[in-house]
């Protein structure tokens, strides 16, 4: 059964860098299409970035695109969401999820796997 467990959320003040981790366990990476999605407070969960199980391509919500960088390591079976230059509006708990075989969809009914989620909090 395929596990996922993130890590590297916190408290950082807006044009700061965070770093999230995404371990996979009871699978590969290199199988997987990974994503990462994002909820904020009375919203709803929307898609941030992923990366086909193939390695390319990777794919970007708008808002995020030039700040964000989704990576996979194939050795550690770890994916990463390298944040820079966070904003207040990307204050969410970012959830890590996997499709066996997957385009990387943006649509999160696509994904069997998740997360519990990491809290990212952007003070301005």
């Amino acid at each position: 059964q395929v596990q996922l467990v993130e890590s590297g959320g916190g408290l950082v003040q807006a044009g700061a860098s965070l770093r999230l981790a995404c371990v996979l366990s009871g699978g590969t990476v290199d199988t997987h299409a990974m994503a990462w999605f994002r909820q904020a407070p009375g919203k709803e969960r929307e898609f941030v970035a992923s990366i086909k199980w193939s390695g390319i391509p990777t794919t970007y919500t708008e808002s995020v695109k030039g700040r964000f960088t989704i990576s996979r390591d194939i050795a550690k079976n770890i994916v990463y969401l390298q944040m820079d230059s966070l904003k207040p509006e990307d204050t969410a708990v970012y959830y890590c999820s996997a499709e066996r075989w997957g385009s990387g969809t943006r649509n999160f009914n696509a994904y069997n796997y998740w997360g519990q989620g990491t809290q990212v909090i952007v003070s301005s």
